[in-house]
């Protein structure tokens, strides 16, 4: 079900013979492969319908039935499509699907592969002009990009040869009376995994050059498909061009991710048992298929673990499942760290060190279990987004330069000048105005920035605190913590921990927002021990006040501040 995976093309070279008994004419035809035809341009495999389509993909029903609208009939002009949704929702497979049932001819290419403009120009015209790169040519392609005019002109011949092609073929087959196994006129270009252009040097000429073809080239036979993970706005530009049709894929619901996973399962009933138990927990996590489908994996072994091989082939019953379920609960604490790539310790680790602790010092035990600890599970990683974020909807962006040194830490070192009492005023009324307005969004940028710069402290621990793990086994001081940090924020967001909104069409990029409550924060900061009011704005205004109150105080008194020591704000 991953949608980052390149199709399936039919073989188009001949497989030499690994046994000595191969015979002459299968080496000769793997020196010298068959030319290749304009069959080559479809899906390999067997025709499909549209029904088995449909049940292959569930909670896709209406994602499919629109593409092939807006596809159309044979032989019918389209406007250019955008087709954008999440990783592993089944965008690149359903396109690939589709095309094998509709049996019509298309140019794949994948911007992952083809990482910059000249590999993706040149696989694409190796492809229109059924051009193979083997020896006997020296590799090379069939023609040489160096510019996008020349990118166009070259595009505009082989499509004008592959039309009259495939217009002679329908001929043919009209002439013949053959009524099955007609592709039509129609050739299309489908462009995957669409938003790492974004990331190419030039991508500025480039994005809007892809986006005009359908203009430039002004050919009712050519179709263009756009696959991305991110939306349309995203690719917003200053230059004119007919917007794609946009088709939307969500991501997967429970239900469909059940069945998705139940369906290559020998005993269902086992299996769905197994769903019931740990399903919830991860995809509160994830819900990408692919990650579910490989933590689950071993989970499940585990949770087979205390039936014999007769038993896995039962349907179990009320009193196997209690079993099953005291038998797997130690293990899926673990399971739900590996998601998010947080070391964490072994469930016999886990109860060696709680013995430890009932048996080590008991000071240490009461203030380990203090109050206002987290009821839920959450990553080390995790708590420490969560608070990157709660710091960049509560504090203004102006002050992340003075609240963090180059390290990473809080600036207690250096201080700029003490401003008037006038213009701390002012600065005060405008930070209260922002205050006022709730929680504030910030850019993907921001919260890495500061996610960075708190898990930059996280790692440098002081010589008298040691690092305890958690009841779950996570590990405090952790240096992978900021791996997979994307794959965590759409987790939070899931959640509702963090909400994302609708991209901005002047910076193009998606804002965040968390509204969790300061208790909260506060409660996942002390988890990790980390001093969060030092960072908070809050706080740190209401410190100042204090210290301006002071300061007006031994003004009055005609007092110098020499005389009693250091003011708070200095």
């Amino acid at each position: 079900m991953d949608d980052d995976k390149t199709p399936r093309l039919p073989r188009r070279m001949t497989r030499s013979s690994a046994s000595s008994s191969a015979s002459s004419s299968n080496i000769v035809a793997a020196v010298n492969p068959k030319p290749l035809t304009i069959n080559d341009l479809l899906v390999g495999g067997h025709l499909i319908s549209l029904d088995d389509i449909i049940s292959s993909f569930p909670g896709r029903n209406s994602q499919i039935l629109e593409i092939v609208r807006l596809l159309g009939p044979l032989n019918s002009p389209m406007l250019p499509l955008f087709v954008y949704g999440g990783s592993s929702t089944g965008k690149t497979s359903i396109i690939l699907q589709l095309f094998r049932h509709l049996n019509r001819p298309i140019v794949y290419s994948s911007c992952r592969t083809c990482y910059n403009q000249s590999i993706l120009f040149e696989s694409i015209l190796n492809q229109l002009l059924l051009h193979r790169k083997n020896a006997s040519n020296g590799y090379s392609n069939a023609k040489r990009c160096e510019r996008l005019s020349d990118f166009v002109n070259f595009l505009r011949e082989a499509l004008t040869k592959v039309i009259n092609n495939l217009k002679e073929k329908s001929e043919k087959l009209i002439s013949n009376k053959v009524t099955q196994g007609k592709i039509g006129n129609m050739i299309y270009l489908v462009f995957d995994n669409f938003q790492l252009v974004r990331e190419w040097d030039k991508s500025s000429t480039i994005l809007p050059l892809l986006f005009n073809l359908y203009d430039l080239l002004k050919m009712p036979e050519v179709g263009l498909i756009f696959i991305s993970s991110t939306s349309p706005d995203t690719f917003y530009s200053n230059m004119g061009y007919v917007e794609p049709i946009p088709v939307y894929f969500p991501d997967y619901t429970e239900g469909d991710i059940r069945q998705i996973l139940l369906r290559n399962q020998v005993n269902k009933k086992l299996y769905s048992s197994f769903l019931d138990v740990a399903l919830k927990s991860f995809y509160g996590i994830t819900k990408q298929v692919g990650d579910l489908s490989a933590a689950l994996k071993p989970l499940y072994e585990k949770y087979c673990e205390p039936l014999s091989d007769k038993g896995k082939g039962v349907a179990p019953n009320e009193n196997m499942k209690q079993r099953l379920l005291s038998h797997i609960k130690p293990y899926i604490a673990s399971s739900l760290n590996e998601i998010f790539k947080v070391s964490s310790l072994s469930s016999t680790e886990v109860d060696t060190h709680k013995e430890e602790k009932r048996k080590g010092n008991p000071r240490r035990l009461e203030k380990s279990e203090e109050p206002g600890s987290l009821d839920f599970h959450m990553s080390t990683s995790a708590k420490y987004l969560l608070i990157s974020a709660f710091l960049a909807s509560r504090n203004p962006a102006t002050l992340d330069a003075s609240l963090f040194d180059s390290k990473g830490g809080c600036d207690n070192r250096k201080r700029k000048r003490k401003p008037s009492e006038k213009a701390q005023e002012r600065k005060e009324t405008l930070e209260q105005e922002i205050l006022m307005k709730g929680p504030g969004t910030f850019p993907l940028e921001r919260l890495l920035a500061i996610f960075q710069c708190l898990v930059s402290v996280a790692e440098e621990p002081s010589d008298d605190e040691e690092q305890i793990s958690d009841g779950l086994g996570v590990e405090v001081g952790n240096g992978g913590l900021m791996s997979d940090v994307h794959l965590q924020l759409s987790s939070l967001c899931n959640a509702n921990f963090i909400f994302k909104g609708r991209s901005c069409p002047i910076e193009g990029s998606n804002r965040y927002r968390t509204t969790i409550s300061e208790d909260l924060a506060l409660k996942v900061a002390r988890s990790l021990k980390f001093p969060l009011s030092k960072y908070l704005y809050r706080i740190l205004q209401e410190e100042t006040a204090h210290g301006l109150s002071i300061q007006k105080t031994l003004k009055f008194m005609g007092l110098k501040h020499g005389r009693i020591g250091k003011s708070p704000v200095e």
